[in-house]
């Protein structure tokens, strides 16, 4: 059986070279033109060209930050120095806070007040606001009779009780007791005791409002009460209403002055309290 070897059988012959196919006689294939490397927004090595300009710009309001974070910083601290000269003096930053809405004096009875006096501080506290309370109701209800009877003289009283008597309360007898228990002043214990018991006569005499007086007119008292509703049926019931209120008004203040007083001479619960405090804040 004969074999093939390519064009002849004689592997010895030789070959026309000229008219045998090169693989490797093509032309070797053009490269692709260069394109730039994609960038996305997110690339680290992407640069932005930003202008001289507004570099400039951008370091003058850094430096203008800067300036005024060290300007705050000083300034916090200079009242920060001057809060604790005034603590190491004995004077007491305090800002206004009360009501939340429209802050005009300061209540912060948890914080400044020991803690087995914060219960008669609080009681206090809404002895004040009952005052506030009883004159802003003695108001209402002298204005609807100076209306009924076209007699504004009482009714000018009542404003007058309810434009002094409210601010009046409160530094008069309020923050006296509120320094003294926050200091242990006895000065201001007794500034306390003694504008303390004309608040408790006047709510005495505000429950009762005796009609010899002009003034006793001004003011929602049984007898003005009883006066009243023969005149007038609602009328008169809003001032038992507002003899009701001074009546607790003045209760609720008698207990105050009863447990300030005792706590003062070194009895009831509070005073007992006082050294048990004391001693338990030595311990930490």
């Amino acid at each position: 059986m004969a074999r093939s070897w390519g064009h002849s059988d004689n592997p010895f012959e030789e070959v026309d070279v000229d008219h045998q196919v090169n693989p490797f006689s093509h032309p070797r294939p053009t490269p692709l033109p260069h394109e730039p490397p994609v960038t996305f927004y997110n690339d680290p090595g992407a640069s932005v060209d930003i202008p001289l300009d507004r570099k400039q710009d951008l370091k003058k309001k850094e430096r203008e930050l800067l300036a005024k974070e060290a300007e705050l910083n000083k300034r916090e601290q200079e009242l920060k120095r001057r809060e604790e000269a005034l603590a190491r003096a004995g004077v007491f930053v305090e800002p206004k806070n009360w009501p939340p809405f429209f802050p005009i004096i300061h209540v912060d009875i948890s914080n400044d007040i020991p803690l087995h006096l914060q219960r008669v501080q609080y009681v206090a506290f809404a002895s004040l606001l009952g005052l506030v309370i009883c004159l802003f109701w003695n108001l209402i209800c002298v204005s609807a009779i100076a209306i009924l009877w076209s007699d504004p003289r009482a009714w000018f009283l009542a404003a007058i009780y309810f434009i002094t008597g409210c601010p009046g309360a409160y530094f008069s007898w309020y923050r006296p007791l509120y320094r003294a228990m926050r200091k242990e002043s006895a000065f201001r214990y007794g500034w306390f005791f003694l504008f303390y018991f004309f608040h408790i006569a006047f709510c005495i005499y505000a429950a009762i409002s005796p009609t010899i007086f002009f003034v006793g007119q001004s003011l929602t008292g049984i007898f003005q009460a009883i006066n009243v509703i023969g005149h007038n049926g609602t009328v008169g019931i809003l001032y038992f209403l507002g003899f009701a209120m001074f009546v607790l008004e003045a209760l609720l203040s008698i207990w105050v002055m009863q447990r300030v007083y005792w706590y003062f001479r070194g009895k009831g619960r509070e005073a007992q309290m006082r050294p048990d405090a004391a001693a338990g804040g030595s311990r930490f």
